[in-house]
């Protein structure tokens, strides 16, 4: 496979992913977090470190409303809820064992 078909690739994947979880908005950052040790936050720093590293000029409320289909403010008023005890026990128990 060349290169650009690669990237073409890897960008319809990056696409792909912020829609699934843009159609599981009922899956909360607190809970990527525990399953998987990152979350929509996590996926715009990295985004942002890639266009930083790349020359590009990004800030991370740019790189939010890319990964969250709309100002973060918007989302989380919208579909954020507040962690419950046991999301944030596991959180905390998470992150003692990193």
């Amino acid at each position: 496979m060349n290169k650009e078909i690669q990237q073409e690739i890897e960008a319809a994947t990056f696409r792909r992913f912020l829609k699934h979880l843009d159609d599981h908005k009922e899956v909360q950052n607190i809970d990527l977090m525990i399953l998987a040790d990152f979350c929509r936050n996590c996926l715009s720093k990295w985004y942002m470190a890639e266009a930083a590293a790349r020359g590009e000029e990004f800030d991370y409320d740019q790189a939010r409303e890319i990964v969250y289909g709309m100002p973060y403010s918007e989302w989380k008023e919208k579909h954020q809820a507040e962690a419950t005890a046991d999301q944030m026990a596991a959180f905390e128990a998470k992150q003692g064992k990193l």
